[in-house]
């Protein structure tokens, strides 16, 4: 594998970055999660648009423009042969000292890494995930908001690290008013009586790219979407609930906190829309050339 780092592309065991990198020292810097399908990167004018959102919240500098990024995106799934896989899209602050000031650090570094990826086991899929709600609060969105994509991540991994110490491989993450947030690495979505529900940003989600393309994806079937709070009663009285997100795709959700949901495994919208998904990935995207 060959990874792009600031304008070059090394040998995997040749790709480095300094240890003085403030993304390194301290998780400064933004980061994209893309998807490749069938020789075309999904969606990925939306990706660059929301790492430039988040670079210009924290301040950061990205020494390419969007046409550059998008090149060199294509470029590193060629060189490597991806044809479907992952791409991780990093811009760090660059190297600096050993303080927290931001403007010593000179030149951002870019990184493009495509690779393949499997998040969850193929029958997790087919019958569904179980998933718990954490203590771990999500960062409240006047401190880190969770808009920004940032590397700093460590609000997740702790809300990760109950998850597994409670057996499942996902949970779920609240705010401090006790509102649904999302899961440690995806949005939420619940159905209840045809209206099919996920919590606004202002709630501690990240303006999902998969989450958007679901929702249009619902309203073209004729699904009502509401972007609106949610507790933990509205996840246990779901009829259906399921997690989306660039690496996870569609993914049903049966058990919240030992209560069941739904029936026999993800439930029909789930699956509808997650047929859909598949089906628009298969069509749209940049092509790798």
């Amino acid at each position: 594998m060959k990874v792009y780092i600031s304008g070059t592309f090394y040998e995997q065991d040749e790709a480095k970055i300094s240890v003085f990198d403030h993304g390194l020292l301290y998780g400064d810097g933004v980061f994209e999660g893309i998807r490749a399908y069938h020789g075309r990167v999904f969606r990925l004018r939306d990706h660059l648009d929301r790492l430039f959102d988040s670079a210009k919240a924290i301040a950061l500098d990205i020494p390419m423009d969007g046409d550059a990024l998008m090149r060199a995106v294509t470029e590193a799934c060629k060189v490597n042969g991806i044809r479907d896989g992952y791409i991780r899209l990093v811009v760090t602050r660059g190297v600096g000292t050993l303080g927290l000031n931001p403007y010593l650090c000179k030149k951002s570094e870019v990184i493009i890494i495509a690779d393949s990826i499997q998040l969850y086991p193929k029958e997790m899929y087919e019958q569904g995930m179980k998933v718990v709600t954490v203590g771990t609060l999500r960062n409240h969105a006047e401190a880190v908001n969770p808009r920004i994509k940032s590397l700093n991540y460590l609000n997740n991994v702790l809300a990760k690290i109950e998850a597994i110490n409670a057996g499942v491989m996902e949970c779920i993450m609240l705010n401090g008013q006790g509102q649904v947030a999302e899961a440690s690495g995806d949005n939420i979505f619940v159905l209840k009586h045809g209206v099919l529900k996920t919590p606004p940003v202002w709630c501690g989600a990240l303006e999902g790219i998969t989450r958007n393309v679901v929702m249009d994806l619902a309203r073209e079937a004729g699904i009502e979407v509401r972007e609106t709070p949610l507790q933990r009663y509205d996840l246990y009285t779901a009829d259906e609930m399921f997690m989306t997100g660039t690496a996870a795709e569609i993914i049903g959700i049966t058990e919240v906190d030992r209560r069941t949901i739904g029936a026999d495994g993800p439930g029909p919208v789930t699956r509808k829309l997650a047929n859909a998904f598949h089906a628009l990935t298969r069509t749209e995207g940049e092509p790798i050339l």
